[in-house]
Protein backbone atom coordinates (compact mmCIF):
# COMPACT_ATOMS: atom_id res chain seq x y z
CA UNK A 1 0.00 0.00 0.00
CA UNK A 2 2.77 2.17 1.15
CA UNK A 3 4.37 1.45 -2.60
CA UNK A 4 1.48 1.81 -4.97
CA UNK A 5 0.67 5.08 -2.43
CA UNK A 6 4.22 6.54 -3.65
CA UNK A 7 3.97 5.90 -7.01
CA UNK A 8 0.50 7.66 -7.80
CA UNK A 9 2.10 10.64 -5.74
CA UNK A 10 4.77 10.36 -8.53
CA UNK A 11 2.48 9.66 -11.34
CA UNK A 12 0.66 12.76 -9.79
CA UNK A 13 3.62 15.20 -9.80
CA UNK A 14 4.53 13.85 -13.07
CA UNK A 15 1.10 14.70 -15.07
CA UNK A 16 1.04 17.96 -12.92
CA UNK A 17 4.49 18.83 -14.18
CA UNK A 18 3.73 17.98 -17.62
CA UNK A 19 0.61 20.29 -18.35
CA UNK A 20 2.75 22.37 -20.30
CA UNK A 21 3.36 20.20 -22.77
CA UNK A 22 -0.99 20.27 -23.59
CA UNK A 23 -0.54 23.79 -23.94
CA UNK A 24 2.52 23.97 -26.06
CA UNK A 25 1.17 21.27 -28.16
CA UNK A 26 -2.15 23.44 -28.39
CA UNK A 27 -0.08 26.45 -29.13
CA UNK A 28 2.13 24.83 -31.85
CA UNK A 29 -1.25 23.66 -33.59
CA UNK A 30 -2.43 27.50 -34.23
CA UNK A 31 0.74 28.35 -35.32
CA UNK A 32 1.06 26.15 -38.05
CA UNK A 33 -2.80 26.53 -38.64
CA UNK A 34 -1.87 30.29 -39.10
CA UNK A 35 1.08 30.13 -41.29
CA UNK A 36 -0.60 27.74 -43.48
CA UNK A 37 -3.65 30.76 -43.77
CA UNK A 38 -0.43 33.10 -44.12
CA UNK A 39 0.97 31.14 -47.27
CA UNK A 40 -3.09 30.42 -48.79
CA UNK A 41 -3.24 33.92 -49.05
CA UNK A 42 -0.14 34.51 -50.37
CA UNK A 43 -0.79 32.23 -52.76
CA UNK A 44 -4.19 33.51 -53.90
CA UNK A 45 -2.83 37.35 -53.99
CA UNK A 46 -0.36 35.89 -56.77
CA UNK A 47 -2.93 34.05 -58.61
CA UNK A 48 -5.85 36.03 -59.08
CA UNK A 49 -7.58 32.89 -60.50
CA UNK A 50 -7.70 31.23 -57.22
CA UNK A 51 -8.32 34.52 -55.08
CA UNK A 52 -11.94 34.19 -55.04
CA UNK A 53 -11.55 31.02 -53.85
CA UNK A 54 -9.73 31.36 -51.50
CA UNK A 55 -11.89 34.28 -50.12
CA UNK A 56 -14.96 32.00 -49.92
CA UNK A 57 -13.02 29.23 -48.10
CA UNK A 58 -11.76 31.66 -45.22
CA UNK A 59 -15.24 33.54 -44.95
CA UNK A 60 -16.36 29.28 -44.46
CA UNK A 61 -14.03 29.02 -41.67
CA UNK A 62 -14.94 31.98 -39.78
CA UNK A 63 -18.61 30.85 -40.26
CA UNK A 64 -17.68 27.14 -39.12
CA UNK A 65 -16.02 28.28 -35.82
CA UNK A 66 -18.95 31.05 -35.15
CA UNK A 67 -16.54 34.44 -36.69
CA UNK A 68 -18.31 37.06 -37.67
CA UNK A 69 -18.23 36.90 -41.52
CA UNK A 70 -16.52 39.82 -43.27
CA UNK A 71 -18.87 41.30 -45.71
CA UNK A 72 -16.71 42.84 -47.96
CA UNK A 73 -14.52 40.13 -48.00
CA UNK A 74 -17.60 38.41 -49.57
CA UNK A 75 -18.56 41.35 -51.88
CA UNK A 76 -14.98 41.14 -53.19
CA UNK A 77 -15.71 37.29 -54.20
CA UNK A 78 -18.72 37.26 -55.27
CA UNK A 79 -17.28 40.47 -57.82
CA UNK A 80 -14.52 38.35 -58.90
CA UNK A 81 -16.91 35.48 -59.79
CA UNK A 82 -18.76 37.77 -62.22
CA UNK A 83 -15.77 39.38 -63.77
CA UNK A 84 -14.33 35.56 -64.62
CA UNK A 85 -18.03 34.99 -65.65
CA UNK A 86 -17.93 38.38 -68.02
CA UNK A 87 -14.83 37.29 -69.67
CA UNK A 88 -16.28 33.89 -70.68
CA UNK A 89 -19.02 35.84 -71.71
CA UNK A 90 -17.59 37.83 -73.82
CA UNK A 91 -15.42 35.13 -75.89
CA UNK A 92 -18.74 33.60 -76.06
CA UNK A 93 -20.70 36.86 -77.78
CA UNK A 94 -17.88 37.22 -79.84
CA UNK A 95 -17.93 33.44 -81.17
CA UNK A 96 -22.07 33.75 -81.69
CA UNK A 97 -21.89 37.08 -83.14
CA UNK A 98 -18.77 35.64 -85.91
CA UNK A 99 -16.93 38.70 -84.09
CA UNK A 100 -13.50 36.17 -83.27
CA UNK A 101 -11.53 37.89 -86.06
CA UNK A 102 -12.11 41.09 -84.91
CA UNK A 103 -12.08 41.16 -81.39
CA UNK A 104 -9.16 40.39 -79.94
CA UNK A 105 -9.76 39.34 -75.87
CA UNK A 106 -6.95 39.51 -73.13
CA UNK A 107 -7.04 39.33 -69.77
CA UNK A 108 -4.61 39.44 -66.56
CA UNK A 109 -4.57 40.01 -62.64
CA UNK A 110 -6.03 43.79 -63.43
CA UNK A 111 -8.09 43.75 -66.09
CA UNK A 112 -10.03 41.86 -69.34
CA UNK A 113 -8.67 43.78 -72.34
CA UNK A 114 -10.80 44.19 -75.58
CA UNK A 115 -8.47 45.30 -78.78
CA UNK A 116 -9.91 46.53 -82.28
CA UNK A 117 -8.48 47.90 -84.67
CA UNK A 118 -8.96 51.02 -86.39
CA UNK A 119 -10.35 49.33 -89.62
CA UNK A 120 -12.90 47.78 -87.81
CA UNK A 121 -14.59 51.17 -86.17
CA UNK A 122 -13.25 54.15 -88.24
CA UNK A 123 -12.21 55.37 -91.77
CA UNK A 124 -8.74 56.72 -92.00
CA UNK A 125 -8.18 60.28 -90.22
CA UNK A 126 -11.86 59.79 -89.04
CA UNK A 127 -13.27 59.48 -85.77
CA UNK A 128 -16.95 59.02 -86.17
CA UNK A 129 -17.48 55.39 -86.04
CA UNK A 130 -19.08 53.27 -89.14
CA UNK A 131 -22.29 51.83 -89.16
CA UNK A 132 -20.74 48.64 -88.76
CA UNK A 133 -18.81 49.20 -86.09
CA UNK A 134 -21.51 49.60 -84.17
CA UNK A 135 -22.73 46.46 -84.99
CA UNK A 136 -19.57 45.12 -83.46
CA UNK A 137 -19.84 47.39 -80.03
CA UNK A 138 -23.42 46.49 -79.20
CA UNK A 139 -22.80 42.68 -78.06
CA UNK A 140 -19.97 43.95 -76.29
CA UNK A 141 -21.59 46.77 -74.08
CA UNK A 142 -24.49 44.69 -73.79
CA UNK A 143 -22.15 42.76 -71.64
CA UNK A 144 -19.86 45.05 -70.26
CA UNK A 145 -22.82 47.18 -68.52
CA UNK A 146 -23.96 43.57 -66.75
CA UNK A 147 -21.10 44.55 -63.53
CA UNK A 148 -20.23 48.18 -62.47
CA UNK A 149 -16.65 47.72 -63.02
CA UNK A 150 -14.60 51.03 -64.44
CA UNK A 151 -14.31 50.94 -68.01
CA UNK A 152 -11.51 52.72 -69.76
CA UNK A 153 -11.05 53.60 -73.25
CA UNK A 154 -7.83 54.33 -74.95
CA UNK A 155 -7.20 55.26 -78.52
CA UNK A 156 -3.62 54.83 -80.40
CA UNK A 157 -2.53 55.72 -83.80
CA UNK A 158 0.83 54.89 -85.91
CA UNK A 159 3.67 57.68 -85.80
CA UNK A 160 2.62 59.05 -89.36
CA UNK A 161 1.95 62.84 -89.18
CA UNK A 162 -1.29 64.00 -90.32
CA UNK A 163 -0.87 66.87 -92.85
CA UNK A 164 -4.70 67.31 -93.32
CA UNK A 165 -8.19 67.14 -91.81
CA UNK A 166 -9.85 67.60 -88.62
CA UNK A 167 -7.32 66.38 -86.83
CA UNK A 168 -3.71 68.47 -86.41
CA UNK A 169 -2.25 65.55 -84.28
CA UNK A 170 -2.67 61.85 -83.78
CA UNK A 171 -2.83 62.58 -80.07
CA UNK A 172 -5.95 64.61 -81.01
CA UNK A 173 -7.28 61.94 -83.59
CA UNK A 174 -6.84 59.09 -80.88
CA UNK A 175 -8.65 61.33 -77.66
CA UNK A 176 -11.26 61.69 -80.13
CA UNK A 177 -11.85 58.04 -80.98
CA UNK A 178 -11.92 57.00 -77.91
CA UNK A 179 -14.55 59.77 -77.11
CA UNK A 180 -16.46 58.34 -80.04
CA UNK A 181 -16.44 54.70 -78.73
CA UNK A 182 -16.87 56.32 -74.87
CA UNK A 183 -19.87 58.17 -76.30
CA UNK A 184 -21.65 54.86 -77.84
CA UNK A 185 -21.41 52.97 -74.68
CA UNK A 186 -22.99 56.07 -72.73
CA UNK A 187 -25.89 55.71 -75.00
CA UNK A 188 -26.17 51.96 -74.60
CA UNK A 189 -26.68 52.33 -71.42
CA UNK A 190 -23.48 52.08 -69.19
CA UNK A 191 -23.03 54.41 -66.70
CA UNK A 192 -21.34 57.15 -67.45
CA UNK A 193 -19.55 57.31 -63.69
CA UNK A 194 -17.50 54.12 -64.68
CA UNK A 195 -16.50 55.27 -68.08
CA UNK A 196 -13.71 57.03 -68.63
CA UNK A 197 -11.35 57.78 -72.10
CA UNK A 198 -7.76 58.23 -73.13
CA UNK A 199 -5.96 59.23 -76.13
CA UNK A 200 -2.19 57.43 -76.30
CA UNK A 201 -1.59 58.86 -80.07
CA UNK A 202 1.36 57.20 -80.95
CA UNK A 203 3.31 56.74 -78.03
CA UNK A 204 2.08 53.51 -76.92
CA UNK A 205 3.26 51.17 -79.99
CA UNK A 206 2.35 47.56 -80.34
CA UNK A 207 4.05 46.73 -83.47
CA UNK A 208 6.91 48.13 -85.62
CA UNK A 209 5.88 51.55 -87.07
CA UNK A 210 8.28 50.84 -90.22
CA UNK A 211 6.20 48.17 -91.62
CA UNK A 212 2.61 48.52 -92.82
CA UNK A 213 1.33 45.63 -90.61
CA UNK A 214 2.99 47.02 -87.48
CA UNK A 215 1.47 50.48 -88.51
CA UNK A 216 -1.97 48.80 -88.41
CA UNK A 217 -1.19 47.23 -84.94
CA UNK A 218 -0.70 50.44 -83.92
CA UNK A 219 -3.94 52.27 -85.01
CA UNK A 220 -6.33 50.51 -82.46
CA UNK A 221 -8.73 51.28 -79.65
CA UNK A 222 -8.49 49.27 -76.81
CA UNK A 223 -11.37 48.61 -74.61
CA UNK A 224 -10.47 47.60 -70.70
CA UNK A 225 -12.68 46.32 -67.61
CA UNK A 226 -10.55 46.93 -64.43
CA UNK A 227 -10.75 44.62 -62.25
CA UNK A 228 -11.83 44.40 -58.69
CA UNK A 229 -8.64 44.64 -56.21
Amino acid sequence: MIYRSRRDELENQLNRNALWAVTYGDLMSYLMIFFLMLFAFSMAKQDKTKSRKYEESLSNIQRSFGGKVDQKRLERAKAQEDESKLESNLKQSMQTNDLSGLVQIQSNERKVKLVLTEGVLFASGRADLKDPAKKILTPIAAELKKIPNDIVIEGHTDNVPIKAGKYSSNWELSMARAYSVLQFFSEQGIDENHLAGIGYGEHRPVGNNATAEGRAQNRRIEISLMKTD
